[in-house]
């Protein structure tokens, strides 16, 4: 790719995604301040993800445009983008949501992906385009591309996750007890369900984990109805003694996968975090293709893939399109057991135990 000469002193990041959006967006702003330690970044995102990027070092502004209040919701927006001059504008997004922000930004430069690619008319709203990417490029990669577009860097990928002095503190006070022990943490929901795995088998993988290999599990999540509905499940089935931390508070979530020393979790936002914050996890994926959706970088002997492959050794003869409810439930017991192996052997330091995983349980 040819790199542009754009001004770019004061940039705004327009990211209408989720948690794990967010996370993706982290190495693009640590290049552009790495290049520029002077350029401004504004960075324009949903309510969800603010608690993970309001004290980036990297991100000099914040503004939280909540669509749910509607007029309110736009009128804020626009009261917290009007006093700015930006000089670019980076879209990350391909559909309506993300229209606004970009044009209350009056930016004379406005980088979105092309005609072929974005959705709902977005790519009238800016004068520059990024390719259609690839089928196989990571959802990072498509990203790192537009600072590729104006001749900035991407390397070396920093996420750039850090805690408070308080944060660690409470990390340290909440997993204390548990020293000594493996701390695994279990993600049981996504924020869609065709990609959550059946809560019976994971309650019999919490289970093995602890009989066999002496294991504490922590549930993780948010709040939501349809997470906790699922926690609970997972928490009555199984034969362990789970900790329960599900809850509303991003930051929380995000010291105690610090704390983890392994992650099994559905393609979602905790998933992407573990990743940054170099966690070792086990990404279950049946309905997305964990080549474009799964840990950057990292990890890749720890995907459990059956988006790719039905079964041992047996690659998928037709991609499918769309969500197919069900296909979760080709990944067993036994192929997610097989990761923990493999995670307890060249990840996590405090798994020691050479007991072999329970036949009973691993079906």
């Amino acid at each position: 790719m040819n790199a542009v000469n754009l001004p770019s002193r004061r940039v705004c990041i327009v990211q209408m995604g989720g948690i794990g959006d967010a996370v993706h967006g982290l190495p693009i702003v640590n290049a552009l301040k790495r290049d520029d330690p002077d350029r401004h970044i504004t960075w324009v995102t949903p309510p969800e993800p603010v608690p993970l990027l309001q004290s980036h070092t990297a991100v000099d502004q914040l503004v939280a445009f909540d669509r749910k209040r509607r007029v309110r919701g736009v009128a804020e927006l626009w009261r917290q983008l009007r006093p700015h001059r930006f000089d670019l504008v980076l879209n990350f997004g391909r559909y309506l949501k993300t229209a606004l922000p970009t044009f209350f930004s009056r930016a004379p430069h406005k980088i979105c992906y092309a005609r072929d690619w974005s959705r709902d008319l977005v790519w009238l709203l800016a004068n520059h385009h990024m390719p259609r990417p690839q089928e196989t490029d990571h959802r990072q990669d498509q990203l790192l591309q537009f600072i590729e577009y104006i001749g900035v860097s991407p390397e070396p990928i920093e996420w750039q996750i850090t805690l408070s002095e308080n944060e660690r503190s409470k990390r340290d006070e909440s997993l204390g007890r548990f020293s000594g022990r493996p701390l695994v943490g279990v993600v049981v929901s996504s924020g869609r369900t065709h990609k959550d795995w059946p809560t019976d088998r994971f309650a019999c993988v919490a289970s093995v984990l602890e009989k066999d290999f002496g294991c504490q599990l922590m549930l993780l999540g948010g709040p939501g109805s349809h997470e906790l509905k699922r926690a609970r499940e997972v928490a009555e089935k199984t034969g362990a003694q789970v900790e329960w931390a599900l809850g509303p508070d991003l930051r929380q979530l995000i010291y105690l996968i610090d704390g983890c020393d392994l992650v099994i979790a559905p393609d979602t936002g905790p998933l992407h975090i573990a990743r940054a914050l170099d966690t070792p996890v086990i990404g279950i994926y049946a309905n997305t293709d964990p080549t474009t959706e799964g840990p950057y970088r990292a990890f890749e002997d720890l995907w459990v893939d059956r988006y790719n492959y039905d079964g041992p050794n047996q690659p998928t003869e037709e991609k499918f399109i769309g969500a197919q409810e069900g296909r979760m439930t080709l990944i067993s017991v036994s192929d997610v057991l097989e990761k923990v192996e493999r995670a307890m052997a060249s990840y996590a330091r405090k798994f020691s135990t050479n007991k072999p995983i329970s036949t009973s349980s691993a079906q």
